[in-house]
């Protein structure tokens, strides 16, 4: 405990004279990216059809706000003994800036035990197993939000966790033209095939592909907990013990591709796989796919590698020991675990890495070896969060301020603008 101690002031204070240097600059308007936190169903008037952003500079956090009553909520029958369980998280990140949401809503039985100064005080003593879905794609700057249908015209679609959103342009480096949300799934018992469900934006529902030949050998299934990554026009589900599947969802004839981690990133299969994700994370940054890992013991070593263009082997980019960095002065609460875990890949600066140290966030840059700067974050998304990883990257291009979601003429009544 002694040396995390060590290690959370020596970061924390040498971040805290950083973001003091930082801060002379004026701020931009808007940043070029944000690091999406906190998502959250809020109170509003009923004539609220667009999500709010709060928008801030990384290493700050940026939070979105969804009219509640977008949501379709289930009623609570009994007010006294109910309560619910309404957790909101992106799903995932297209690479021009378009956010996949999703709120999952369920009940709970919670008696009245007491008064707090925020309200009432409940137990709770059991809930309901099933969990209401509300999914939609939201532009990030004017708020624009596209409600999804519901999968088979139900709401109660909790298994499909681990979607993602990947957007076609017609123009290069333009704005998008379509897009598409999928997930891929074992079809059946026969680990042999893959069955993935997708929405494409042009035709506006969802559609099922059953029977694609698997590339994961049959010893061993793919066990995902980590957001879904848009990259190079497919989308890329992470085993962060093992490796990523990637396929286009566009394709009427998709492919299903496997590329292992770092040969020495790869354990056998663990079943504390979300913990395990707090340590390692897979994402884009100047145009490549990047995975980055940090030890779990000191001098806790935060390494960095990059796919290579053929798609199948990794480099290793950048290896620095966090201990090393060396100023002191922070007084962390002794009670908090203190061991860095990886946030963010920054996805405009491959030599940068966005580390979470209890309840702050610090940017590293791993080339140079220094702190660039430090924000105070909060807690973690609670039990609702389904990723390993609480902090998701979104760049934010100017003409997403003027861009209009595309969807199909028979469901312009599911955008909401």
């Amino acid at each position: 405990m002694h040396h995390l101690l060590r290690l959370r002031r020596s970061i924390l204070s040498a971040a805290a004279a950083a973001g003091r240097t930082l801060s002379t600059a004026a701020p931009p308007s808007r940043p070029r990216w944000a690091m999406i936190f906190h998502v959250e169903a809020a109170r509003s008037s009923l004539a609220a059809l667009r999500a709010s952003f709060q928008l801030a500079e990384p290493p700050r956090a940026s939070h979105v706000h969804v009219p509640a009553h977008l949501l379709d909520l289930r009623p609570l029958t009994d007010p006294r003994s109910q309560m619910r369980l309404l957790g909101g998280c992106v799903r995932g990140a297209s690479g021009d800036g378009l956010l996949l949401l999703d709120f999952t809503d369920g009940l709970a039985t919670g008696p009245v035990v007491g008064v707090h100064p925020n309200g009432l005080a409940r137990q709770m003593t059991g809930f309901d197993r099933r969990f209401d879905v509300t999914r939609f794609v939201c532009n990030p700057v004017t708020g624009q939000l596209f409600r999804m249908p519901d999968i088979d015209g139900t709401k109660d679609t909790s298994w499909c966790q681990f979607t993602g959103i990947l957007t076609q342009s017609d123009r290069p480096d333009g704005p998008p033209d379509r897009y598409a949300v999928a997930w891929l799934s074992v079809d059946g018992e026969d680990n042999r095939r893959i069955a993935m469900r997708r929405f494409l934006s042009q035709k506006g529902e969802w559609d099922k592909l059953v029977g694609l030949p698997s590339p994961l050998p049959l010893a061993r299934q793919m066990d995902v907990s980590h957001e879904v990554v848009a990259f190079a026009g497919r989308l890329w589900w992470v085993d962060v013990s093992w490796g990523v599947v990637s396929v286009d969802p566009f394709s009427d004839r998709p492919e299903l591709q496997f590329v292992q981690l770092p040969r020495g990133s790869v354990t056998e299969p663990v079943e504390g796989i979300r913990k395990l994700g707090r340590f390692r994370r897979v994402g884009v940054s100047e145009g490549r796919l990047r995975y980055a890992e940090v030890s779990q013991k000191e001098p806790f070593v935060l390494s960095s590698f990059a796919l290579d263009d053929n798609g199948s082997s990794w480099t290793l980019e950048h290896r620095v020991a966090l201990s090393r960095l060396g100023v002191d002065g922070c007084h962390p609460d002794p009670e908090e675990d203190d061991t860095p875990r990886i946030g963010v890949i920054d996805p405009l600066n491959a030599s940068t890495m966005y580390l979470t140290i209890g309840d702050s966030c610090v940017a590293v840059d791993m080339e140079r070896g220094e702190v660039l700067g430090r924000s105070q974050i909060g807690c973690s998304t609670g039990p609702f969060s389904p990723f390993t990883g609480f902090l998701t990257p979104c760049v934010l291009p100017p003409w997403l301020e003027e861009f209009q979601i595309p969807s199909a003429g028979s469901l312009l009544s599911h955008a909401l603008f």
